[in-house]
């Protein structure tokens, strides 16, 4: 993969994922199916009703640049088997629904015309085609049971001939985000039954696949291969990884939409979580599972709004930021771009900011938000300050004079410049 498309997937730093399916419907999370082991005539009641009608990709897009996003991933096919698109090798698709019209067109189109990046999520599961040997991940399984004999062969056919329809229908793709290998998984001090993986995906000859229709794609780490990128589910690294990474995380704990969940993570902790996931070289990708008639629930237009109004005074600290070499005193993170450093403040203290190694190093220093100067000096341990006491601050150490009241923002943000 060239530098300069991993340089511009690192760049745009924050993007949506985008669960959504049948399983809006159920409204109780996107593993639904197997949490409730339904059988495929059980679950067809979804198929039979899916009619979202409210559907408004130039809504969804315009959420997403108004939060700061730059890019999108869409679930074209979750684990449940249903495809968004037209599928010419399955019937189990949007085109059978009361709702008949391709999903994924009109999404490209709006997220496009916004100039956000466009990538797809695919599930390697499939709970519905008949050649998915049943395993312990799967609605039917049972433990103990005996299972029929299916040919994983066929549906890695299946699998290819799918990701290239996606791949030759849509234009140029940013990325393809696999969804998951399983072989030797432990569940519950138990290995998962029937656990599958590279050789059942057949990954490398995807991948050469891949490679020759969309060159430029950057596929992520689920195939049970490398990838372009890592992908942390739900979890912040406590240190920055030494690979290309893209955290992915929900806003409540659910992918897909679940109307009785209520453990919203707050705008704060998601911008945290953002600069964290920037500060340590990584991206986020934030999930919002969108409701059985196509709309974001309020709550999460809410939240997404939240993000915006900081985003749209410090987004210079997240888009095209990095890593720094400087190490940030407790209580804070650094990002980098270029000659600036950003100072955020997850915790304000009184009066004075105390940064080890930066004495004689930044020319200017202000507040992100409003662009006013924070006046700064280095200490002199050797000389009495009178009511300041600096002996105890090591050499080298700059000193910020911070107001008393902080910012009215999440999360406060000073910019030096070195």
């Amino acid at each position: 993969m060239s530098d300069s498309r991993i340089d511009e997937f690192r760049q745009r730093r924050f993007g949506l994922f985008i669960h959504w399916g049948l399983y809006a419907l159920a409204a109780r999370h996107e593993w639904v199916k197997q949490r409730e082991h339904m059988s495929d005539e059980q679950y067809q009641r979804y198929f039979e009703r899916f009619d979202p009608d409210l559907y408004d990709p130039d809504a969804w897009a315009e959420a997403a640049q108004r939060a700061g996003m730059r890019y999108t991933v869409l679930t074209s096919k979750h684990h449940d088997g249903f495809c968004l698109w037209d599928s010419a090798l399955t019937d189990y698709c949007v085109s059978g629904t009361p709702y008949g019209k391709d999903l994924i067109g009109p999404f490209v189109e709006a997220f496009r015309s916004r100039g956000l990046g466009v990538g797809f999520y695919y599930s390697l599961l499939d709970w519905h085609h008949p050649d998915f040997p049943i395993d312990g991940l799967h609605p039917a399984y049972v433990e103990g049971g005996t299972f029929p004999e299916r040919d994983v062969t066929k549906y890695a056919d299946y699998l290819h001939g799918q990701v290239e329809e996606l791949l030759t229908r849509y234009g140029p793709l940013d990325t393809l985000w696999f969804d998951f290998s399983y072989a030797g998984r432990v569940r519950q001090g138990k290995p998962v039954y029937g656990g599958k993986g590279k050789a059942e995906w057949r990954s490398e000859e995807l991948v050469d696949k891949i490679r020759r229709i969309q060159p430029d794609i950057l596929i992520n780490n689920r195939l049970e291969l490398p990838g372009d990128f890592t992908t942390p589910e739900q979890f912040q690294p406590p240190a920055p990884l030494s690979t290309v990474w893209e955290a992915c995380q929900t806003l409540n704990g659910s992918w897909g939409y679940d109307r009785d969940n209520k453990a919203w993570k707050s705008p704060g902790l998601l911008i945290r979580m953002l600069i964290d996931s920037v500060s340590k070289d990584g991206n986020l990708l934030l999930n919002v599972g969108p409701n059985g008639r196509g709309e974001f629930e309020p709550k999460a237009l809410e939240t997404l709004r939240e993000i915006g109004d900081w985003m749209r005074l410090h987004s210079q600290s997240i888009h095209g930021a990095g890593a720094s070499e400087f190490q940030a005193p407790e209580h804070c993170r650094y990002t980098q771009r270029g000659d600036r450093l950003y100072v955020h403040l997850f915790s304000w203290p009184y009066r004075h900011l105390h940064l080890p190694g930066l004495a004689g190093k930044v020319r200017y220093a202000q507040l992100l938000n409003d662009r006013s100067e924070i006046r700064m000096w280095a200490p002199d341990p050797k000389v009495d300050n009178g009511n300041v006491n600096f002996f105890t601050i090591p050499e080298g150490t700059l000193t910020l004079e911070l107001p008393v009241e902080p910012p009215d923002v999440a999360v406060p943000v000073i910019e030096l410049f070195l």
